[in-house]
């Protein structure tokens, strides 16, 4: 297939390309470099330095697939400067669709989020959870599902949104490299390797230990969920899957996992929670496995190991 990635300079869109050229499709990246990084554009992928406004500009009949991933994805951003995510998200989103209809482009895969589900009300989130988003950048993401599902059933669309849980590790050189850093395990990481303090928002949750729970997914396993979803996508069909491992890890666990690996202490400071974050948030993961046939292979430690080895210096 030939495909246009959205986004393809950055973390996951770099190793969602290379998982591309691995298999013998084309890869195509459109990325804008406000987040992404020109190195991280492998060889073998044609590249086009610019915004998303663009993609009617590169975009005909040749095209098999838009695997969309350009997006303003900070949640505390979002809830200081909302409008950022209308424009950014929102407005920008409607343009891509606009032009992959203008073109004839069969397929669309979205990069959506967790964060469309707010404050679960069950232990695992699965596809049919309400959808209550409590930051900006969780409703920005939300309201392009739901422009996918109308594309699709008025204009005969193959979309498929996958709603990522938390990401992590690395593939060879590419990594993640956010500025400012807000993930947990790289800050955590830098944090070790320099010897200074790790920041740890949030011991009042509602868990086990205080800390809030996430679900951690390898990239490399999330990549390979976006293959899968353009080969199965259908004509006039919108289907949602949400990624994840079904198990949840503490911040305090990941803190000690990161100690495990490394064979290092950390420092930790303990602040209040960020605004806009919930206490839990872990997948089912269900439906992907029976309907993409796809599973996540690599577990908590092989995604700090990766990351890990993948830092510089």
């Amino acid at each position: 297939m030939k495909a246009l990635v959205t986004g393809g300079a950055g973390y996951i869109g770099s190793v969602i390309t290379q998982q591309l050229l691995e298999q013998g499709h084309q890869a195509v990246v459109l990325d804008s470099l406000a987040t992404g990084h020109a190195d991280a554009v492998l060889d073998g992928a044609d590249w086009h330095q610019g915004d998303i406004a663009e993609a009617a500009e590169i975009l005909d009949s040749s095209f098999d697939v838009v695997i969309h991933l350009a997006a303003k994805s900070l949640v505390g951003e979002s809830v200081q400067h909302p409008e950022r995510y209308w424009h950014g998200n929102i407005v920008a989103s409607l343009k891509l669709i606009d032009a992959v209809r203008a073109a004839g482009v069969p397929r669309m895969v979205f990069s959506s989020t967790a964060a469309v589900y707010g404050n679960p009300v069950t232990t695992l989130i699965s596809e049919d959870h309400p959808t209550a988003p409590i930051n900006p950048y969780g409703a920005s993401k939300l309201a392009i599902d739901h422009m996918l599902a109308a594309e699709a059933a008025a204009h005969g669309l193959a979309a498929v949104s996958l709603r990522y849980f938390n990401v992590g590790g690395a593939s060879g050189g590419l990594r993640e490299r956010h500025d400012p850093e807000t993930h947990l395990i790289p800050n955590l990481l830098q944090a070790a390797r320099s010897g200074g303090q790790a920041s740890l928002f949030g011991t009042d949750y509602p868990t086990d230990d205080g800390t809030a729970v996430r679900d951690y997914i390898h990239v490399v396993d999330l990549a390979q969920a976006h293959l899968l979803a353009m080969e199965t996508a259908q004509a006039g069909r919108h289907e949602i899957y949400n990624l994840g491992t079904s198990v949840g890890s503490s911040v305090r666990e990941v803190i000690a996992a990161v100690e495990r690996v490394t064979g290092l202490s950390l420092k930790v400071r303990e602040e209040p929670r960020r605004p806009g974050d919930p206490a839990v948030l872990v997948a089912s993961g269900q439906k992907a496995v029976q309907q993409l046939g796809w599973r996540p292979v690599r577990g908590l430690d092989e995604i700090i190991a990766d990351a890990w080895e993948a830092l510089p210096g």
